[in-house]
């Protein structure tokens, strides 16, 4: 890609994730605006990047600065996705600094309000996550948006997966593009990506997850996606009664404090976090609205799978099967990312089975072996483990998990309103903010976090297929 950028050509990208798609159009980006200030002196902004999601604006901001570290004062970047006042960030589009990051919606505020100024000055826009932008309900915004450009520039359209919105996009917005397509798989080979599936119901998938975290056949960090986002804080609240500590990602929660969760997990502070996917949540708010008798979903907030770097993941578990391909891929390529191993994991209840028909249709292409392999576990060797497992979810009541929902919220507003000035003082302080603390709604019994010896002498290692070194050695 870029030397087809540096030539100054339109680009439609599609890499699986994972593959460096931001520092692809980031180079050549940086390097025009330093090719540029050679011979033009006066500071504009040269360069418009689009994202879908809060996180996803920070996280580009990072990596530019990263790039430019040794040249940030010929190129300077600013992120407008978060949810300050508008003249509270006019000062800093005033001084026109070289790259802007932000979502259509913010762009287009800033646009309106005259604080950003484009139609004469801008010469690159690039479109991160393309394949999310007009399901994130964007569509009207990047319309409007395009009204603001000057005629002519340089535009990229970076994605994972070239879905018909992403068509649309290119007819809007390229002229002339090269498409790009990474060959082969949209995600890596079993070399390095282990993916396996499992059979099991609803009280088999919390037992077998309670089996695996507890007996702690998964190492490494691992990410957890479930449907929704009670189901978060119901699986939450069920590890809880065990003693094992996870995370919530939930868009409810402020963005500082979901970016601080990411940035912690990423340290190593955590070893979990159970996270929501967009996809599903958009279908399921796009099925609300249109009972309702609304147009198409506006709501800007999503699940955080989508093109949020968590580092070093080792496992993800689909604790609920996706509901498209498209969710799979982006799922599971929150694992094995750049030369890294990785497993994936998926529990598949008897009302899942199609959609696992689809994903291995999908993956498996001309070759005749399935890419999902089954998880040979056998689900004998846990039984002793059933009433523990009966006995905690009892107390994982639907009014705990609503408790549970508004207690969190209530405690990131907290810290990420009220403390936020003392943060910026004490950084950190900062560290010491933990995500991961009991919520407590449920009643917890404290028996259940010690394993007895009974147990633990017969089914400390369950049997598992040898291939499955990676996810239980």
């Amino acid at each position: 890609a870029i030397p087809l950028a540096l030539e100054g050509k339109d680009l439609l990208a599609r890499a699986r994730t994972g593959s460096g798609k931001t520092a692809a159009y980031a180079v050549p980006v940086i390097q025009r605006i330093l090719t540029s200030k050679q011979s033009v002196r006066e500071q504009d902004v040269r360069a418009l990047i689009l994202v879908p999601s809060k996180e996803l604006g920070q996280q580009v901001q990072t990596m530019i600065r990263q790039l430019t570290f040794f040249c940030s004062r010929d190129v300077r970047v600013t992120d407008i996705s978060g949810k300050a006042d508008l003249s509270a960030q006019r000062p800093i589009l005033m001084e026109k600094p070289d790259v802007v990051v932000g979502t259509p919606s913010r762009v287009l505020a800033h646009l309106n309000a005259q604080n950003l100024v484009l139609h004469s000055s801008l010469e690159m826009l690039v479109v991160d996550e393309a394949d999310l932008l007009f399901s994130f309900g964007f569509e009207a915004d990047l319309k409007n948006l395009l009204c603001h450009l000057p005629k002519i520039y340089q535009s990229f359209l970076m994605s994972a997966t070239l879905s018909e919105d992403v068509q649309a996009l290119k007819e809007l917005l390229l002229h002339n593009p090269v498409v790009l397509k990474l060959q082969g798989s949209q995600l890596p080979d079993s070399s390095q990506l282990q993916q396996y599936s499992i059979k099991c119901e609803e009280e088999d998938k919390f037992l077998l997850i309670y089996t695996l975290l507890k007996l702690q056949l998964l190492q490494g960090k691992t990410l957890v996606f479930v449907g929704a986002v009670d189901r978060c804080y119901r699986l939450k609240l069920f590890l809880e009664q065990f003693g094992i500590p996870a995370c919530v990602l939930n868009s409810e929660l402020p963005v500082q404090s979901r970016c601080h969760i990411i940035t912690q997990f990423n340290q190593g502070f955590y070893d979990y976090i159970i996270a929501t996917d967009e996809q599903s949540l958009q279908a399921k708010r796009r099925r609300r609205t249109q009972r309702k008798g609304e147009s198409k979903a506006k709501g800007k907030e999503y699940g955080v799978s989508r093109g949020v770097d968590f580092q070093n993941v080792s496992n993800v578990i689909n604790f609920d099967f996706p509901a498209t391909v498209e969710s799979y891929i982006h799922r599971v390529g929150r694992t094995a990312r750049a030369d890294n191993p990785g497993t994936a994991l998926s529990f598949i209840s008897h009302t899942e089975l199609d959609l696992l028909s689809e994903v291995e249709e999908a993956l498996t292409g001309d070759n005749a072996e399935s890419v999902l392999k089954p998880y040979e576990f056998k689900m004998k060797e846990i039984e002793g483990f059933r009433y523990r497992c009966r006995d905690a979810m009892r107390s994982v009541t639907k009014q705990a998990v609503r408790e549970a929902r508004l207690k969190e919220i209530k405690q990131e507003l907290l810290n990420s309103e009220k403390l936020k000035t003392y943060f910026d003082d004490n950084p950190r302080d900062l560290q010491l903010l933990r995500h991961d603390k009991d919520l407590h709604p449920a009643v917890v019994k404290p028996h259940l976090k010690n394993i007895p010896e009974y147990l633990g002498e017969t089914q400390t290692h369950p049997t598992v297929s040898p291939q499955c070194k990676t996810c239980c050695c």
